[in-house]
This record gives C-alpha cells, sequence and structure tokens, in this order.
C-alpha cells in the first residue's frame, strides 16, 4: 500500500483524474467545433472530427464526415468573413468517460435566441492523442421548455 507523499493519498495519475483529463480534453475541443474561426476552416475542423463521425441534425437528416466539413462554413455558428455573425452560448456542458476512449458530453446552446439540448461521443484511438468527434446529435428545445 502506498503512504502519503507529496500529493497526500491522491495519486495524480490515478484513474480518476486520467477521467478527468479525457473529459476535460473533449470538451476543450468541443468548444473549439463552436468557435466560428474553426467551422470555416475546413482543415481546422478536420484535426476535430474522426473520419467516421455522423451527425443526425435536429431535421433529421443524416451528415457524414465529408458532408460537414463542406457545410460546416456556411451552418449556423459559423459567422461571416469578419468574424461577425451569431455565436453559440453553452451552459450545463458536462461529460464522462463510457469506456477508454470514448467520452459522452452533453449541454445546451442558444444561438439566435434558439435553444438546443445536444449531445456528441468523442473518441481517441488507440495510439493518438488527439480526440475526435464520433457523433453528434442536436435536438430543438421547444419554446417555453
Amino acid at each position: 500500500m502506498r503512504g502519503p507523499g507529496p500529493f497526500g493519498d491522491h495519486d495524480p495519475m490515478s484513474p480518476i483524474s486520467q477521467e478527468t483529463a479525457d473529459v476535460n480534453a473533449a470538451i476543450d475541443a468541443e468548444l473549439q467545433l463552436l468557435d466560428p474561426t474553426v467551422r470555416a476552416s475546413r482543415s481546422l475542423a478536420a484535426r476535430l472530427l474522426d473520419p467516421e463521425f455522423v451527425e443526425v441534425g435536429a431535421s433529421g437528416r443524416r451528415w457524414t464526415y465529408d458532408e460537414m466539413l463542406a457545410a460546416l462554413p456556411e451552418l449556423e455558428g459559423g459567422g461571416d468573413e469578419s468574424g461577425g455573425g451569431p455565436r453559440f452560448e453553452t451552459s450545463g456542458m458536462g461529460g464522462v468517460l463510457l469506456a477508454p476512449g470514448i467520452v459522452h458530453l452533453t449541454y445546451e446552446t442558444v444561438i439566435d435566441g434558439r435553444r438546443a439540448r445536444r449531445s456528441s461521443l468523442w473518441r481517441r484511438r488507440d495510439g493518438e492523442t488527439a480526440w475526435r468527434m464520433y457523433y453528434h446529435q442536436g435536438t430543438p428545445v421547444p419554446a417555453g421548455d
């Protein structure tokens, strides 16, 4: 049994701290994908989306990796050339490590007065350090809810 050390009884490399680090890395990446600068850049967005990425949009449309990269600059939150336009406001973002290399995030957004509940799965493949969005779904919240 390990005795107290410079961190007391807490080992900074324990599974709990690694889980927290993984969830925080996925949250950071999710916030990057909501940034208009990233949304406007195919190369920046491509580093954050998994090649097997799928999104089910609020309309029910299924988006693939290539379709999303092509459309992302024109979708909500993409801003314009001056960096203007509506931006996503997030709240309640949190996550859980479902298994090694898989993080599930949930949160809400408001853009242009419309609320949505969102859910994302982030994946880090064996041998890689980067987290990439594997799946995303956004569901509109009815007015007054």
